[in-house]
C-alpha cells in the first residue's frame, strides 16, 4: 500500500474510515462530483445574497428530488434552497486529518446487534469516534470561519519568516469564504485546541468576528475525529506532498 498519513470518509455520515493516499487525495478533490457540489452551494448562496433569479435552481431537478425526500416543500424557496446548499456540503468527501488509523470494531445494526458476514463471521468496520481512534498523525486543523478578509491573505500570513507552524496544506474551503491550514501539532503548546487557539492569535483572527458576526475561529475543532470537507484542487493554495502523506 502506498504511505499515508490521515483518513478519509465517503461523507460525514456514511463510509468507512479508511487510510488517504495521495492517489487517493488527489482523485477525490480533482473529481467532476466534489466540483459540482462545491460550485453548486457557492452559486445558491450567492443568488440568494445578491437577490438575482433563482429559476435556474428551481427547475433543477435534483433540487425538486431533494425537496421531495426531505419533506420540505412547506418550507419558504430560500430556505429550501438553502438546505439545499447545506447538503451540498454535507455529502462532500471529508479528511480526518488528526487521525492516521482508527480501529476496526464488529459493526452493529440500528437495534445494536452484531452484523454477521455470509459464513456468519462479524463485519467489521472503522467508523469516525474518538472512542475508535487507533493512531493519531501528529497533525492538526485550524478553520476559520466566514472570514471578512480574502483566505488567501490569512493564508499569506504564513508564509512570513518565523512563521511558527510547519503547514502541510492549505485551501479555501467549499464556501469560498474560509480557510482550513493542516500543520504539524507542536505539542509543547498542548492539544488540537490549544494549538488552534494559539495558532489563531499568532494570525491575528483571535476574538475576530467574521460576516456572520460570530468569531471567525471554529471552536469545535477541538477533537481529533473532526472532519475537513474536501475541497476543489483549484482552491489549494498550498500543499507539501512529500510530509502531507508521511509521518
Amino acid at each position: 500500500m502506498e504511505n499515508y498519513r490521515f483518513c478519509y470518509q465517503k461523507n460525514q455520515f456514511n463510509g468507512e474510515c479508511l487510510p488517504c493516499t495521495l492517489a487517493k487525495f488527489k482523485n477525490i478533490v480533482s473529481s467532476v462530483v466534489v466540483a459540482r457540489k462545491i460550485g453548486t452551494r457557492q452559486a445558491i448562496e450567492k443568488a440568494l445574497d445578491e437577490k438575482s433569479s433563482l429559476d435556474g435552481f428551481l427547475s433543477n431537478s435534483d433540487f425538486k428530488n431533494f425537496c421531495q425526500r426531505q419533506k420540505i416543500e412547506a418550507l419558504t424557496t430560500e430556505q429550501q434552497l438553502l438546505r439545499w446548499a447545506n447538503h451540498q456540503k454535507t455529502a462532500l468527501p471529508c479528511f480526518i486529518f488528526a487521525v492516521r488509523e482508527f480501529e476496526a470494531v464488529p459493526k452493529t445494526d440500528k437495534d445494536g446487534n452484531t452484523v454477521l458476514d455470509a459464513e456468519g463471521q462479524p463485519v467489521v468496520f472503522r467508523s469516525r469516534k474518538q472512542a475508535n481512534i487507533k493512531e493519531l498523525s501528529g497533525l492538526f486543523m485550524f478553520d476559520g470561519d466566514h472570514l471578512p478578509m480574502d483566505p488567501r491573505e490569512v493564508y499569506e500570513r504564513t508564509l512570513r519568516p518565523g512563521f511558527p507552524w510547519e503547514v502541510r496544506l492549505a485551501h479555501k474551503t467549499s464556501s469560498g469564504h474560509g480557510l482550513r491550514l493542516v500543520c504539524e501539532a507542536r505539542t509543547e503548546i498542548g492539544n488540537i485546541a490549544d494549538n488552534q487557539i494559539e495558532m489563531a492569535r499568532e494570525l491575528g483572527l483571535l476574538g475576530v468576528k467574521g460576516t456572520t458576526g460570530k468569531p471567525v475561529v471554529d471552536d469545535s475543532c477541538i477533537d481529533a475525529s473532526r472532519i475537513s470537507y474536501a475541497p476543489r484542487e483549484c482552491d489549494i493554495y498550498y500543499i507539501d506532498e512529500q510530509k502531507l502523506f508521511n509521518l
